[in-house]
């Protein structure tokens, strides 16, 4: 399959071009710089993107966007959190909608995000938004996948939640807290984290690609966790105490709007790959977990 590739330089991109190349396909990232060979230039910020280039992929998959934990949410920085995502998305729907031969599949980044705080109910993907800015956020996102779908391909909205690995995303930093014997949970530790293991993560966007599954698909582990949960879970992996919790007033004064909604509750279900019959090689947090960290020594 031919597949031209956003967001490629990223974590989760990164990892994707590797699986994907290594399964056969012909991943062709889309770059902002001066391209090497087997790369293509665009300019999202513009809506710059070569249609010819559309035109000879099977599918697109975009996985751009700015770091949402990468700095304070000031106005400034969350303006650039949605002009990262939606100017993206934008540009490559409006270059599929207008290509003479149009991709099978977009496959486009969305996140949990989108559910704002559930509390203890659990949801799927037949849920409604809920309220915030990354709620807000996702929907705004979303929605400019509009003209790819209106054309005639099949759309993806890939809403995924924390893939687990210690090289990058939520157990990064979390990593070497507890490395240090400084581990614990957030707040009270009563909100759910939906959490996915980054091979299942990787399986999930290639089922997808082949998979005649359009609409929202909640890319998370089929058992969520609360926090404290979780963080006992990577305590006993990693032979660490998990004491150390770091009270919610701290966080919001340490990272500002951010921590707040780090603190949300998040119970999300993946509906729709369960209903589809994906299988999960990590079905709970902590076989996810013993796959990303290595045992470290007692």
């Amino acid at each position: 399959m031919q597949i031209l590739i956003a967001g490629a330089s990223g974590f989760l991109g990164r990892h994707l071009v590797s699986r994907l190349r290594n399964a056969g396909h012909d991943v062709t990232p889309l770059v902002r710089r001066p391209p090497r060979p087997g790369e293509v230039r665009w300019d999202p910020a513009a809506g710059m993107l070569d249609t010819t280039t559309v035109a000879a992929a099977d599918a697109v998959i975009n996985l751009a966007g700015a770091g949402v934990a990468d700095k304070r949410w000031t106005g400034q920085y969350k303006q650039v959190l949605l002009d990262s995502r939606v100017d993206t998305t934008h540009t490559i729907a409006r270059a599929i909608a207008a290509a003479p031969r149009k991709p099978r599949v977009l496959l486009n980044s969305s996140a949990v995000g989108y559910y704002g705080d559930t509390g203890e109910r659990a949801v799927d993907e037949s849920a409604p938004a809920g309220e915030g800015f990354l709620a807000d956020l996702c929907k705004v996102w979303e929605a400019a996948t509009g003209p790819a779908e209106d054309a005639g391909t099949r759309v993806v909205l890939l809403r995924t939640g924390f893939p687990l690995d210690k090289e990058g995303g939520l157990l990064k930093p979390l990593y070497l807290q507890f490395r240090l014997f400084a581990g614990g949970p957030m707040g009270n530790g009563r909100q759910y984290l939906p959490w996915i293991s980054l091979p299942d993560w990787l399986d999930a966007v290639g089922f997808l690609l082949e998979r005649d599954v359009s609409g929202p698909v909640n890319v998370t582990g089929p058992e969520p966790v609360t926090n404290a949960a979780f963080s006992a879970a990577l305590g006993r992996v990693m032979h660490r105490p998990s004491l150390l919790p770091v009270p919610g007033f701290a966080l919001r004064a340490a990272v500002g709007e951010f921590g707040g909604e780090a603190l949300a509750s998040q119970r999300v279900l993946p509906g729709v790959l369960v209903r589809e019959g994906f299988a999960f090689a990590h079905r709970t947090v902590e076989e996810a977990l013993q796959q990303a960290v290595s045992p470290i020594p007692q």
